[in-house]
C-alpha cells in the first residue's frame, strides 16, 4: 500500500509539471502559466495582479517539408532561475538599466522525430519575454520556417492603436479603434507609399499598443530580431486571437535556420499605468550586451541640414534637369547644365556650417551631394549610387576643411534606393570614402523597392543587411542612422553605433499631407519601444506653402508642441530640421534647441495617456539642468505636474515655453508665450496646452541671488 502511494505521488508531480508550470515576476504582480495541451501543444497564459493579460495560447512553428513543430510535445526537462543585473548604456534616457528577471526554461520532445525544441520565458517586472530556441541535434539541423504560430489570446475588445501590417513600410498614421473594428477601418488606413505590401484585412505591425476597459495598458513586440523574419501580428477578429505573421521573402519562405538557432524574443509589456510602459527597458534588456569594447567614439548629436528645404519641394537632391537617364562612369555631369533648385552645394552648405557653428550645433547633414539623383528612383535601377562622385557643384575637400575650421562635423547620406546589393558591393569603399573625409556619422535609406526584385523590407534577408551594414560601420567606427529600415527592436543595446532610425512616419509626412495632431502622442508607445528615432523635429514654419508656393501641406503642430519633442521622443541623435531663416524669425524660441540636451542620466515620465498625451522631465547627461516636455492630441488639456524631481536643497531657473491661449496646431500654431519663474522641489505647475500643442520647460540651476528677482512657481 505504502508503495502505492508513492507511485501515486510521483505520477501526480510527473503530470502537475506536464499541465502547469508556473513563473512570477521579481515583484509577483505577473503570473506566466506554461502547460501541454492533451495533444501536446504548447500552451502558456500571462496574468498582471490577478487580471487575466492573455488568455491560454498556443505555441509552435510550421515547417516547410518537414513535419511541423506544434504538437505532440512531451516535457522532457525543466529549470528554473533568476537574473539580476544593472548595466551602464552607451546613451540613452537613463545612465544605468535594471535587468531583472525570473526564467523558465522548458525543454519539450517531439514524439515520433524525437526533435528538441527549448521554450525560454523571462518574466520581467513589466512584461514577458519568450522565444524559441533549437540546440544542436541529431534530427534538426537544417530547416526552412513556413510560419510561425505564436498566439497571444486578448481578453476583450481592447482599443488599439496600429498602423497596417506591411512588409515594406511603416509610414502610416495611427488608427486608434476597437479590435473589432480594424477590419473595416483597414483600406483607409493604408496610405500611399512608394513601396508597401499590405497582407491581410487584420493584420497591424508591432509595436502594438492596446488598453483593456478595465485600464490595463498592453503592449505587444518583439526584441533581439537578428537572423529571421520581422513579425506582424494577424487577428481573428471573431475570437480577440493575434498570431504572428513574419515576412516572406521572394520564394514566399519566412526564415531559413541552421542548428543551434533561436528566434527573436516576442514580448508582452503589460501595466495598470501608462507611464511603465514608457519607462520599460525590456527590449534593450532581451538583447545581448555591446559587442563594441571600445565606444568612446559612439558621441551623441545635435545637428541641422539641408533636407527640409528638399523634402518640402524648395529645393532639390539633383543637380541638373537635362538628363532624363543617367549612368554612372558615363554621364558627363561635368558638360550639364546646373539647375537653380540643387541644395547641395559647395557654397550654401557652408552657410549651414556657419549656421551651425554660430549656434552650438555639433553637425552638418548634406543630402544629394552625389552623383546620381536624376533617375535614382522607380526604375529597378541596380547600379544607381557609388557614395564617392560628387556632383560638380559640391567639393568634398573644401567642404571637409572649413567644417574643421568651424568645428562642425559632416555627416554623410547614403541613399540606396534599395538597390542592396548594390550598396553592399560599395560599402567598404563608401565608408573608407568616409573616413578619408571627416564623416563619422552616416544617414542610409531605403526608398523604393527592394532589389533583389521580390524581397521585401522586412524579411530576413533584409534584416541580415541592416545588421551587416552596421557591423561594417563599427569596423570603421562610424554611427548608423538607417531610414525605411526595419523598426528597432533594442539591438542598439549589441551594437550602439546603430544610433538612431527613422522605421516610422517622420515628420517629412507634415511636408506630405499633413501627420494627425496626435500623431506623436502614439509614437513612443509603439515604434520607440525597440529604439530611439530619428524624428527630425523643430519646425517653425508650419505653412508649407511659403517655403513652395505648390506645396499646400501644414504641419499640424503648435510651435510648442515642435520644442516638446525635443524631450518627448527620445534620441541621441536630433535635428534642428527648419530652415536657419524660420528660426532667427523665433531666436527667443530657438533658445530651447540650442539648450536641450540630448543625453540623460535620468527620465521621468509624469503624464501619460496613449493617443492623448506624454509628459516626461530628463536630467541631462553628467550635468545638473533638467528639461521638460509635454505634448498634447486632439483636445486642449490642462497639464499638472509637480517638479518633486528636483535637488531638494537647490534652487533653479525655470523657463517655460508654452502655447498662447488663442494657439491651436492649424488655426494659430505660431502662438506661444515664455515665462520664467523661480522653482525648486515643492514647486508646481498647471499648464494648458493646446490642440495639437504642448510645452517645453528649460530648468536651470541658479544661485538664489539669479532667480531672487523672479517670481515664485
Amino acid at each position: 500500500m505504502k508503495k502505492f502511494i508513492l507511485f501515486s505521488l510521483i505520477w501526480i508531480a510527473v503530470i502537475n509539471i506536464s499541465i502547469a508550470q508556473k513563473l512570477l515576476s521579481p515583484d509577483e504582480n505577473l503570473e506566466m502559466e506554461f502547460s501541454l495541451q492533451a495533444d501536446g501543444t504548447p500552451v502558456y497564459s500571462l496574468n498582471y495582479k490577478d487580471k487575466k493579460v492573455i488568455e491560454p495560447s498556443k505555441l509552435g512553428l510550421d515547417l516547410k517539408e518537414e513535419e511541423d513543430l506544434l504538437k505532440h510535445f512531451s516535457i522532457a526537462n525543466t529549470e528554473e532561475s533568476t537574473f539580476d543585473e544593472t548595466w551602464e548604456p552607451v546613451w540613452g534616457e537613463v545612465n544605468e538599466i535594471r535587468n531583472h528577471y525570473n526564467e523558465l526554461e522548458v525543454e519539450l520532445v517531439q514524439e515520433g522525430t524525437e526533435r528538441i525544441l527549448i521554450l525560454r520565458f523571462r518574466l520581467f517586472n513589466d512584461g514577458l519575454g519568450f522565444r524559441y530556441e533549437f540546440p544542436s541535434q541529431e534530427n534538426l539541423g537544417h530547416f526552412v520556417v513556413k510560419d510561425e504560430r505564436s498566439e497571444f489570446a486578448m481578453t476583450g475588445n481592447h482599443t488599439a492603436f496600429w498602423i497596417p501590417g506591411d512588409y515594406d513600410t511603416q509610414e502610416y498614421d495611427y488608427v486608434e479603434s476597437r479590435l473589432s473594428d480594424i477590419r473595416s477601418q483597414m483600406e483607409k488606413s493604408i496610405t500611399a507609399n512608394v513601396s508597401q505590401t499590405s497582407f491581410s484585412p487584420t493584420g497591424v505591425q508591432t509595436s502594438l499598443m492596446m488598453k483593456t476597459d478595465d485600464g490595463l495598458y498592453i503592449n505587444l513586440h518583439e526584441a533581439a530580431l537578428i537572423d529571421y523574419s520581422t513579425m506582424h501580428l494577424d487577428l481573428d477578429d471573431e475570437n480577440m486571437v493575434f498570431t504572428s505573421w513574419l515576412t516572406p521573402d521572394a520564394n514566399g519562405d519566412k526564415a531559413f535556420m541552421i542548428t543551434p538557432a533561436q528566434t527573436p524574443w516576442r514580448t508582452i509589456m503589460v501595466s495598470d499605468d501608462a507611464r511603465d510602459i514608457l519607462a520599460s527597458k525590456m527590449t534593450y534588456n532581451l538583447n545581448e550586451p555591446s559587442k563594441i569594447d571600445d565606444t568612446s567614439w559612439i558621441e551623441p548629436m545635435k545637428y541641422v541640414g539641408v533636407w527640409w528645404e528638399m523634402i518640402t519641394g524648395k529645393s532639390s537632391w539633383h543637380y541638373t534637369d537635362e538628363f532624363k537617364a543617367v549612368k554612372l562612369g558615363e554621364t558627363d555631369f561635368e558638360a550639364a547644365e546646373a539647375n537653380d533648385t540643387h541644395a547641395a552645394n559647395t557654397k550654401h552648405v557652408k552657410e549651414y556650417i556657419d549656421f551651425a557653428a554660430e549656434h552650438g550645433f555639433d553637425g552638418v547633414l548634406v543630402e544629394g551631394w552625389n552623383v546620381g539623383w536624376e533617375d535614382w528612383f522607380g526604375h529597378s535601377k541596380d547600379y544607381v549610387f557609388d557614395f564617392v562622385t560628387p556632383y560638380p557643384d559640391f567639393d568634398v575637400k573644401e567642404i571637409q576643411d572649413y567644417a574643421e575650421s568651424k568645428g562642425v562635423e559632416m555627416i554623410m547620406h547614403h541613399e540606396t534606393s534599395s538597390s542592396v546589393r548594390n550598396y553592399e558591393r560599395h560599402l567598404d569603399t563608401a565608408y573608407q570614402f568616409m573616413k578619408k573625409y571627416g564623416y563619422d556619422a552616416v544617414k542610409s535609406g531605403y526608398v523604393g523597392d527592394i532589389l533583389p526584385r521580390g524581397e521585401n523590407h522586412y524579411n530576413q534577408w533584409m534584416v541580415d543587411h541592416y545588421l551587416y551594414a552596421i557591423k561594417k560601420a563599427a569596423d570603421y567606427k562610424i554611427m548608423v542612422n538607417a531610414h525605411e529600415a526595419v523598426r528597432p527592436t533594442g539591438v542598439a543595446r549589441t551594437w550602439p553605433n546603430l544610433i538612431a532610425n527613422e522605421s516610422a512616419r517622420g515628420t517629412e509626412y507634415q511636408a506630405f499631407g499633413g501627420s494627425k495632431p496626435n500623431h506623436v502622442t502614439v509614437l513612443p508607445f509603439t515604434r520607440l519601444i525597440g529604439g530611439p528615432m530619428d524624428y527630425t523635429p523643430g519646425i517653425f514654419e508650419m505653412d508649407i506653402s511659403k517655403l513652395n508656393p505648390n506645396n499646400n501641406s501644414h504641419l499640424n503642430s503648435t510651435l510648442a508642441n515642435q520644442l516638446a519633442l525635443y524631450v518627448t521622443m527620445y534620441s541621441p541623435l536630433q535635428m534642428a530640421a527648419d530652415l536657419p531663416e524660420n528660426y532667427m524669425k523665433f531666436p527667443d524660441a530657438f533658445q530651447f534647441i540650442k539648450d536641450v540636451a540630448i543625453d540623460w542620466d535620468e527620465s521621468i515620465y509624469l503624464e501619460a495617456e496613449p493617443g492623448d498625451y506624454i509628459t516626461v522631465a530628463r536630467k541631462e547627461k553628467n550635468g545638473n539642468d533638467w528639461f521638460v516636455g509635454n505634448v498634447n492630441g486632439n483636445e486642449v488639456r490642462t497639464s499638472n505636474i509637480k517638479f518633486d524631481f528636483l535637488d531638494k536643497e537647490k534652487t533653479y531657473i525655470a523657463t517655460i515655453y508654452s502655447d498662447a491661449s488663442d494657439a491651436h496646431y492649424k488655426n494659430n500654431p505660431q502662438a506661444y508665450e515664455i515665462k520664467k519663474y523661480r522653482v525648486n522641489s515643492k514647486s508646481k505647475l498647471s499648464q494648458k496646452s493646446a490642440s495639437g500643442g504642448g510645452y517645453a520647460i528649460s530648468i536651470m540651476e541658479a544661485d538664489r541671488s539669479e532667480a531672487k528677482s523672479l517670481k515664485k512657481l
